[in-house]
């Protein structure tokens, strides 16, 4: 696991354990029901950091008899996990707080605090989601951010990410509702801003939750890497190449199996020395790739269409 990933996760979970006490305080002191929403939110993301950072740990340990493909894909089930903490609890909480302020609205007091709590927070927060920024911009490569959201086997940066953002933005609609039931004497603003955050939030857990499950039940790895793999393999002996399946089981970690059609005049010693040499050159060259299983598979080349990535390789000389 990345040692930047555990640094954004750390960094986050120290701002969001400030946050959140400063946001509790200030609830109690203000009675906003905003403020006291975006504390849950606090405590809620700080929760998450440490089940992530859980999920990391889990996720290193080595393969076993028991998991012979390793235990990678508990972080994706702990990035699960938050995800519906996020929509139970903090979208939750968040709404329910909301309706419970407009059935029996009350006016905050001392809003001054309540705004200096929010200023500091919102600063807090922006310094984790720049960490985070930095992370994952640095891993698009050239795509959109929606392609790079979508597409992206690192859970651990997108959620801390999307909430960071989420919370920047739940902060500016916490003051802005604070400021409009100050101007207009009516405290049901404050609890319509609380609805507000509850819906941001849920739309957050709704994506996170869908991307969390595709990563549980397996994804590819980038095409990309695929048409990688498959150069690398092309060498003399190699009549053609079939089906490659890769299985995203971490962010770093990568199950790979092929079909390749070797030529019928060669031994299977030399078939041995190949594959072999093959699984060096690909894991030299992607070391993410863990696991790799070469399949010797008659006509592997013409069994599959183009779409599936059909790769002829003429006959060598003898």
């Amino acid at each position: 696991m990345k040692a930047e990933n555990s640094k954004v996760l750390i960094i986050a979970l120290a701002a969001n354990v400030g946050i959140a006490v400063a946001k509790f305080v200030a609830a109690g002191i203000t009675g906003s029901s905003a403020m006291l929403t975006e504390g849950v939110h606090s405590l809620v993301d700080s929760t998450n950091q440490v089940l992530l950072m859980y999920g990391q740990k889990r996720a290193a340990k080595p393969a076993d008899a028991a998991h012979p493909a390793g235990y990678g894909r508990e972080l994706y089930f702990w990035s699960f996990v938050v995800a519906l903490l996020v929509f139970a609890l903090g979208a939750g909480v968040s709404v329910y707080e909301g309706i419970v302020h407009l059935v029996e609205p009350e006016p905050a007091v001392a809003p001054l605090v309540a705004y200096g709590v929010l200023a500091i927070a919102f600063v807090l927060e922006g310094g984790s989601t720049v960490a985070a920024f930095k992370e994952f911009n640095g891993a698009r490569r050239g795509k959109s951010w929606w392609q790079a959201l979508t597409s992206t086997k690192d859970a651990t940066t997108v959620i801390v990410l999307l909430e960071n953002g989420a919370a920047m933005v739940g902060i500016v609609v916490a003051a802005i509702g604070l400021a409009i039931s100050q101007l207009t004497g009516d405290p049901r603003f404050d609890g319509i801003a609380s609805i507000l955050i509850g819906l941001l939030l849920g739309f957050v857990a709704i994506f996170l939750a869908r991307e969390a499950k595709g990563l549980l039940i397996g994804e590819a790895a980038d095409p990309e890497l695929i048409a990688g793999i498959r150069r690398t393999i092309v060498r003399s002996g190699v009549m053609g190449i079939g089906e490659i399946m890769t299985i995203h089981n971490s962010p770093s970690q990568i199950v790979a199996a092929i079909n390749v059609d070797f030529d019928n005049r060669l031994t299977a010693s030399d078939v041995e020395r190949m594959i072999d040499q093959m699984e060096k050159d690909i894991q030299a060259e992607f070391p993410s790739v863990y696991r790799l299983y070469v399949r010797p598979h008659e006509d592997a080349g013409s069994k599959f269409g183009s779409d599936r990535g059909l790769h002829q390789i003429p006959t060598p000389a003898r």
